[in-house]
């Protein structure tokens, strides 16, 4: 009897052990399987670099700044993200059911002091209805207030200059009018990407030795080398910068410096919904702007942009913001500008008349 206990206790033993190894090795199979589970999750190319390539969509209601009511205030709770996205779509519906109604050139492009859009119908604008996936409170993380720096005092005398001379010589010729009514930039386009407006699409190419970054608003495209060459010489400038690209892990970042001077266009971007386009300085980048970018494929649907502002004849500090982009099945629109293109002569000629009209008067 006793040989017939210690036979039993002996398999019992030993189907424990059995079960013991069977789910260590399936502990195994499961800690080997994590990795292939999150690549699968971050696609990667042929050659093994993350896989970048698609439509990514940059629309959000997520200001870039911090609300001055939300100070100290990182991150909403979900249903406050919740409560503002639904407060978004009830005014567009809102709007939508608004009855037709004139109204006049000039004033504020996006806004009146009831809320509604200003000479834009809301039809026309596309900030999104979703706030940011990471739900903080702004867009920019650095300085950690979400606030844009300080301007330098020598940036503030040049916006206060600029802002003069424009009142008085709004469209003495087309040199006058913003690069985006030139249609050589488009508001939102960058260098870097910031949401505002509308087509807030940008599409991704990838090889080995080059990126390519296409935004739907003008169609601008920047072709960025991964191959290690020297950047342009400084006398050889262009509108979206010279860029150079190198991996960091699975990072791709992008460094761009370069610039053409009076990218007044480029101040846009920083309009959200609800600011007057008044209000924003007329020139805020030097042609001595350097911008370092970075990507990152966090997910299928999900590729992180932050990117680093370094201007200091502009700004007191440099600053970073950060935007998960979505992946967008959506086709890529033409956008052919027509309003600059088209309405550039209006715009002269218009003034022209003022001009006549107010002479006549004196």
């Amino acid at each position: 009897m006793g040989s017939a206990m210690l036979k039993g206790d002996e398999m019992t033993n030993r189907v424990l052990a059995s079960l013991g190894g069977a789910m260590f090795l399936v502990g195994l199979v499961l800690s080997a399987a994590a990795p292939a589970a999150a690549q699968a999750k971050a696609p990667r190319t042929s050659w093994g670099k993350p896989d970048l390539q698609g439509t990514w969509d940059f629309r959000t209601i997520t200001p870039l700044e911090r609300p001055d009511n939300m100070a100290g205030k990182e991150f909403l709770s979900r249903e406050e993200a919740e409560n503002r996205e639904r407060e978004v779509v009830n005014r567009n519906n809102r709007l939508d059911a608004r009855p037709a109604e004139r109204t006049t050139a000039g004033g504020s492009v996006d806004i009146r002091a009831d809320g509604s859009p200003g000479f834009y119908n809301n039809f026309w604008l596309d900030y999104g209805t979703k706030t940011i996936s990471t739900r903080r409170t702004s867009l920019i993380i650095d300085p950690p207030n979400g606030k844009l720096p300080p301007v330098t005092a020598r940036a503030k005398q040049q916006v206060e200059a600029t802002r003069k001379y424009l009142t008085e010589h709004p469209a003495d010729s087309w040199l006058d009018r913003s690069t985006s009514d030139r249609c050589i930039l488009g508001f939102n386009a960058g260098p870097p990407l910031t949401p505002g407006g509308y087509n807030q699409n940008v599409q991704l190419f990838q090889t080995q030795d080059y990126v390519a970054l296409v935004t739907e608003m003008i169609h601008t495209a920047r072709i960025v080398p991964l191959d290690g060459r020297p950047q342009l010489k400084e006398s050889v400038r262009q509108w979206s910068g010279d860029s150079r690209g190198r991996w960091e892990g699975d990072t791709l970042v992008v460094e761009t410096s370069n610039f053409v001077g009076g990218r007044n266009a480029w101040t846009l971007p920083l309009i959200g919904e609800g600011t007057d386009f008044a209000d924003q300085p007329a020139a805020i980048a030097t042609p001595n702007m350097k911008l370092v970018e970075r990507f990152t494929r966090l997910d299928a649907d999900t590729l992180e942009y932050k990117y680093t502002v370094i201007d200091p004849e502009v700004w007191t500090r440099e600053w970073t913001a950060a935007i998960p982009l979505r992946r967008s099945d959506s086709p890529m629109y033409e956008y052919a500008c027509h309003e600059g293109n088209y309405s550039m002569p209006n715009i002269l000629s218009g003034q022209r008349a003022l001009e006549k009209a107010a002479s006549s008067q004196r």
